[in-house]
């Protein structure tokens, strides 16, 4: 039987309704853009060889930023007392196309506190010079010197914010070691121009705690992330990315939600027998933390 051919008006009318009803359908699902944070490396995994031969080895391994968190004998960094070191550095730098972004300050934690006062304002200087935007100090591991150390901190943000140099402390055992001790050292510490930058490597490494869990109480104070990783307590850090317990895809998931911005900055990876393996693995490294980015 052939059915009756449908009027103009109804033909319209159902057009009409099959396009009200994909309106309400939700949009297509679409995969978030991975996160745009800057991916660094820091000095410490060429501290057997120069700095030349850091600031190569940074560069040919794919970075545009390097940390100088690592003094070496023959590059004190951020404690140098001698101008002409100084723009030596910057120059060595700025030649490679490379970008210094952060040093270690060092602190004095017994003696007279003005002489502490003293070698802050140098290094403060100092870091300006070189065009740093932070410092960051690891701690102190005896109680007797947690008050000083305290007080040391407070004193470097304050001076700190007068010159554009965030100054930060990172997971390192003794008052730094857990995520309890961090938030304790921000609230005593108190200024806001003091901030955690997180390393889950030192988080299993020292106390043997879950990375993602310890990170929770310190989101809003993160300003950075060391790229490190480590197996168990008391175990190696400089090993290659996902060679240890460290899940680098939740951790990113979970600052990503908190509105994180970077940088994450490579420190750990393994050693090799050459300056130019070492490259190599740092290279790999990179490359881990871009598909880490992705998963998240």
């Amino acid at each position: 039987m052939t059915p009756a051919p449908r009027s103009r008006r109804a033909f319209l009318g159902q057009a009409l309704a099959a396009a009200g009803a994909t309106a309400l359908l939700p949009p297509p699902l679409r995969a978030a853009p991975a996160p745009d944070w800057t991916i660094g490396c820091l000095n410490r995994p060429w501290t057997k060889w120069s700095c030349d031969a850091m600031l190569d080895g940074v560069k040919a391994a794919g970075f545009t930023e390097v940390g100088l968190q690592t003094p070496t004998k023959d590059d004190p960094f951020v404690a140098a007392t001698s101008a002409e070191y100084l723009a030596e550095l910057a120059r060595k730098i700025a030649t490679r196309g490379l970008r210094a972004t952060m040093g270690r300050l060092r602190t004095r934690d017994d003696g007279p506190f003005e002489a502490a006062q003293a070698e802050v304002r140098s290094q403060l200087a100092n870091a300006r010079t070189l065009g740093l935007g932070t410092l960051i100090n690891t701690g102190v591991g005896k109680p007797a010197q947690h008050e000083t150390w305290y007080r040391a901190m407070a004193y470097a943000a304050a001076h700190g914010a007068e010159l554009g140099v965030r100054i930060v402390t990172k997971p390192h055992g003794g008052v730094t070691a857990a995520a309890t001790d961090l938030v304790r050292c921000v609230e005593r510490v108190n200024h806001p121009n003091f901030g955690i930058w997180y390393d889950p490597g030192n988080i299993i490494h020292y106390t043997g705690l879950d990375p993602v869990a310890e990170l929770e109480p310190l989101l809003p104070y993160v300003r950075a992330f060391t790229a490190k990783d480590c197996a168990a307590k008391g175990g190696e850090v400089m090993i290659q990315l996902g060679a240890g317990a460290v899940d680098f895809a939740a951790l990113f998931r979970r600052l990503r939600r908190a509105g994180f911005t970077g940088p994450v900055m490579l420190e750990g990876g393994a050693v090799g027998e050459t300056a130019e393996a070492t490259t190599r693995n740092a290279r790999a490294n990179r490359e881990f933390l871009a598909r880490a980015f992705t998963a998240a």
